[in-house]
């Protein structure tokens, strides 16, 4: 049986379509892009789509308690509440040396951080295809397929070991810093 040619209408929202699926997916809009040029398009290009991650909720309870780990050895949460727009900039220096010196002996107390890239900050690095783009973001005009050359500007940070102390049951770890009443 023969198609029918699209009413106007039908091809408006085919249009729409369209355009948003170019838009947001650059394999379809290779796809496209060969078609408009005569070519065939890829067996890769056809409409596959990509796998969505899944997503699953954080568990909180970690992250209160480093963050009650920074606010105990380094005033952490004090500093960032505090409106430091009145201060001298050596005053903030100041304070955020020591903010610095507690928050940092936390840290690594409780966290071993490692660099995500062994090389210098500048150098020229090149990403193969299957690179964990979890670990590194490609910056800049990102345009075609891996392997991509680029310049390292962040060597990434990655937690490698983590050792929190035990919790008491029932202590309620959104108290991140009780308040203090002085007899």
């Amino acid at each position: 049986m023969a198609e029918s040619t699209p009413s106007f209408f039908v091809r408006l929202f085919m249009a729409f379509a369209v355009f948003w699926r170019i838009l947001l997916d650059p394999v379809f809009a290779m796809s496209v892009r060969r078609l408009r040029r005569g070519q065939q398009a890829r067996k890769t290009d056809e409409i596959a789509e990509a796998p969505k991650p899944r997503l699953t909720e954080a568990e909180p309870n970690a992250a209160l308690q480093l963050l009650g780990l920074l606010q105990q050895e380094g005033r952490f949460i004090d500093f960032l509440q505090e409106d430091v727009a009145a201060y001298s900039d050596a005053e903030v220096g100041a304070a955020a040396r020591v903010v610095h010196e507690g928050c940092r002996k936390s840290l690594t107390q409780h966290l071993a951080i490692e660099p995500i890239r062994s090389e210098p900050e500048g150098t020229r690095v090149t990403l193969e295809e299957g690179f964990d783009a979890s670990a590194v973001r490609l910056t800049g005009k990102v345009v075609g397929h891996a392997p991509f050359t680029g310049s390292l500007t962040h060597r990434g940070w990655r937690v490698a070991e983590i050792s929190l102390p035990k919790v008491a049951a029932g202590h309620d770890l959104a108290i991140v810093a009780a308040a203090e009443v002085e007899l």
